[in-house]
């Protein structure tokens, strides 16, 4: 392979491990919820998670934007964020 064609595959891997990102911060944003009391108060759990959320919806435009703007679409890349979206 050349290296134009090395960096294309890692811009397009890049989306994809961003979709991923965002599928994984969902158990995250759960997780939060159970931490006990004496860790983080009610008022501080509300403000983490809502901050995961946050970074988790910027993730969501970052994806989509980079891969229009690369032009890194894929028929996996396609499928895997209405995925993300739902979840």
């Amino acid at each position: 392979m050349n290296r134009r064609t090395d960096a294309t595959l890692t811009v397009g891997a890049l989306v994809v491990l961003i979709t991923l990102l965002r599928i994984v911060l969902i158990p995250l944003i759960v997780g939060i919820f159970y931490v006990p009391d004496a860790w983080l108060s009610f008022e501080g759990r509300n403000i983490a998670a809502t901050a995961v959320f946050i970074f988790a919806a910027i993730t969501d435009w970052l994806d989509g934007y980079l891969a229009r703007k690369l032009n890194q679409m894929s028929a996996f890349g396609a499928f895997l964020d209405p995925v993300a979206d739902k979840l």
